[in-house]
């Protein structure tokens, strides 16, 4: 009976092992990635003792925006818009630390007072005194932050389906409990769990390509990204956010798709009440990454508002 018992848990290792191996996911080299990502080698710059992949298009003496991604995106996110803006604007878009080709935090730190310390550091770079910022997701939650901290840096804000109020597993006051299941995404990333985790964000589910499917798989298995995405995700610790909208001058854009599967269209309503010079923008049969997924569509009032005096 125990040789019995000790065969069958021998056999039970060997398929576990099996299936470890058949799963697993190992990063890609960062010089593969670069080769495809990479428009070119002046685009990674140091920037507050981090390595940031960077694209700054358009006129320079043009107004400035930067634009800011959301949670596992990069800086591709934006192309599209960036193709249609800067004829007129200068466009600066860029990594955040840990996310695409920029390289992970040497500090380890993924808060967003971190993040905000590396955009003032990253204009100071590039020479730009003041810009308007658009921000999606996360990326807009960093945008109306730095906007209500830093007023003197910010001329025009842009916030597509931004994230910053409490919902469940996201309390004020206090980091995210990350599931232990989440934490596997380390070493086992299947590209259909990507598909499946990506297609919320889109209103029309057809609209996401195997293009850009591919794109977030192979950036998401660059050096080092799932656990600064893992540690970022621990270090988001939100706070109430009506004291700090309410103190934002600059005019607000808040674009949001109505089909939006991630943060909920009627959290424009939260937004409208506690921002002093904001309108909303209603897209209708779009979601959560409008700039991906109807690009010219969501890019006509956006270029209406930046072109505004």
């Amino acid at each position: 009976m125990k040789r019995i018992g000790l065969g069958v848990a021998a056999a039970v290792a060997v398929l576990l092992l099996a299936a470890a191996t058949w799963l697993w996911t190992p990063d890609k080299p960062l010089s593969t990635l670069e080769a495809k990502y990479l428009r070119s080698p002046n685009n990674m710059i140091e920037v507050a003792g981090t390595r940031l992949h960077v694209r700054d298009d358009g006129p320079k003496t043009a107004p400035a925006i930067i634009m800011i991604h959301g949670f596992g995106s990069s800086l591709q996110t934006w192309e599209p818009w960036a193709e249609l803006l800067d004829n007129k604007f200068r466009v600066v878009r860029f990594d955040l630390p840990g996310s695409g080709l920029s390289s992970p935090d040497p500090q380890g730190n993924y808060t967003d007072a971190r993040t905000i310390s590396i955009l003032l550091a990253l204009m100071d770079r590039l020479g730009i005194a003041k810009a308007s910022v658009i921000g999606n997701s996360i990326g807009g939650r960093i945008a109306w932050t730095f906007a209500a901290e830093h007023p003197d840096r910010v001329d025009k804000l842009v916030l597509i389906s931004p994230d910053g109020f409490a919902s469940p597993g996201f309390e004020y006051g206090r980091a995210p409990k990350v599931p232990m299941t989440l934490g596997l995404m380390r070493y086992v990333l299947p590209k259909s769990l990507l598909r499946a985790s990506l297609k919320p964000a889109y209103g029309d589910p057809s609209a996401l390509t195997d293009q850009t499917v591919n794109r977030y798989y192979d950036l998401m298995l660059a050096p080092g990204v799932r656990q600064a995405l893992l540690t970022r995700m621990k270090d988001t610790v939100l706070v109430d956010p009506r004291p700090l909208l309410q103190r934002i001058k600059a005019p607000v854009l808040l674009l949001w798709g109505e089909r939006d599967g991630m943060i909920p269209f009627s959290n424009a309503q939260a937004y409208l009440q506690n921002l002093p010079n904001a309108r909303l923008v209603a897209l209708p049969r779009l979601g959560h990454v409008p700039q991906e997924e109807a690009p010219q569509t969501s890019v006509a009032p956006v270029l209406a508002f930046l072109s505004q005096p």
